[in-house]
């Protein structure tokens, strides 16, 4: 079967080889919009700072923008990774109704215990720049105040010991009930989410402990493949006769290992990662949801507490309305992010699969040119006189 860019452009998937081609021409789906937005956000230059009491690390958020809101087109300033956490809990005060990209990880690559390694940080700086990059291209979450705070300003300590005190108007009037309502039935389409999101987040589980599981497989395979090429150089130099193709083999065997090292690197880095994300992602869409119950469970409540009283009224209370208006106001918000979430997943996990296969039949085709550099060597022999 064919396939396609959502833009229709046709993807040529004849040969193997076309795979980077296949994978580049994928990645200019993200580009597509570039000419229509109006905000540009990214996270690089990481730093480390070390003081008297702690050390840690920073990461530099440049803004490009032509928005009104913002007095400047253009921000740099540096944050930490208790800044961005202290961004994504104000948009869950101030958004509640909406889904909040998570935050990666305190150790996002299981087994780093140096969380200042140069991977651990680049694994970091990666996620950061994504979750912002989420909030970005939200429609809502974008023109957060919160947000356009984290942007701009210079000091951010300041704004953070203002406590609520920043918290929008969206946000005082949806605050959910925590307890005290029990909800009778989810309407059909929320539960199919729910359904559909305890399902998902299962089987990314087993799929990354799996992953988890080939990757230390290949990396001790790669330690007794590091330990089997130089036994062919040894034997190369007892034999003199045999020593070329024998010295051979012990070359292709470590370009052998080259090429494993590159794919486990390429699956702990960028494939890991995203699964991690999405596992998040869902535990993220899964708490919305518990808050659309606990306000419809609140909505029900006051529905029967109203019916209870014989009084005869004109009208339902206002505190009912405007529990329903709550209950509207999440119906349709969940349901605007979720469709978005689907399609971000959707192109992210095509993307994903496809740098996978490019990844992996890079590594087969690296070994199959290893291995067939050696032939000439055995087949040469010198003729016998």
């Amino acid at each position: 079967q064919d396939l396609s860019l959502p833009n229709g452009t046709p993807v040529d998937t004849s040969s193997p080889a076309s795979s980077s081609s296949l994978l580049n021409r994928l990645q200019l789906d993200d580009d597509l919009d570039a000419e229509t937005r109006d905000l540009f956000v990214t996270v690089d230059d990481p730093k480390k700072h070390v003081c008297t009491m702690e050390t840690y690390i920073t990461y530099r958020v440049t803004t490009k923008t032509t928005r009104a809101e913002f007095d400047l087109p253009e921000y740099s300033v540096r944050r930490r990774y208790q800044d961005f956490d202290w961004l994504r809990n104000k948009l869950e005060e101030s958004q509640p109704t909406h889904l909040i990209p998570p935050l990666p990880e305190k150790f996002v690559v299981k087994g780093v215990v140096d969380r200042f390694s140069e991977e651990f940080v680049e694994t970091r700086r990666k996620a950061l720049d994504k979750f912002l990059k989420r909030i970005t291209d939200h429609p809502v979450l974008s023109f957060n105040e919160h947000f356009n705070v984290f942007l701009t300003a210079k000091d951010l300590n300041a704004y953070k010991k203002q406590g609520m005190a920043l918290l929008s108007k969206m946000g005082e009037s949806v605050k959910y009930v925590t307890g005290g309502y029990k909800l009778r039935s989810r309407p059909l389409e929320f539960a199919a989410i729910g359904e559909y999101l305890d399902t998902f987040s299962l089987k990314l589980g087993t799929i990354d402990r799996i992953a988890q599981r080939i990757i230390k497989e290949q990396l001790e395979y790669l330690v007794e493949l590091r330990e089997y090429g130089p036994v062919y150089s040894t034997w190369g130099a007892l034999e003199v006769e045999l020593s070329e193709p024998l010295e051979g083999v012990s070359a292709c065997i470590g370009n052998c290992c080259t090429a494993l090292e590159e794919l486990s690197e390429d699956m702990t880095e960028d494939f890991l990662p995203v699964l991690r994300e999405y596992i998040l992602y869902s535990e993220s869409m899964k708490n919305v949801l518990k808050k659309r119950d606990q306000v419809q469970a609140e909505y029900e409540a006051k529905l029967e507490a109203v019916a209870l009283k014989k009084e005869e009224r004109p009208k339902v209370p206002t505190d009912v309305e405007k529990c329903q208006d709550r209950v509207e106001c999440f119906n349709a918000d969940l349901k605007a992010d979720m469709e978005r979430w689907q399609n971000n997943k959707r192109q992210d996990f095509r993307q994903l699969l496809m740098g996978m296969a490019d990844k992996n039949i890079q590594y087969y085709e690296k070994c199959l040119t290893a291995w067939e550099s050696i032939i000439p060597l055995l087949q040469d022999k010198p003729e016998t006189k």
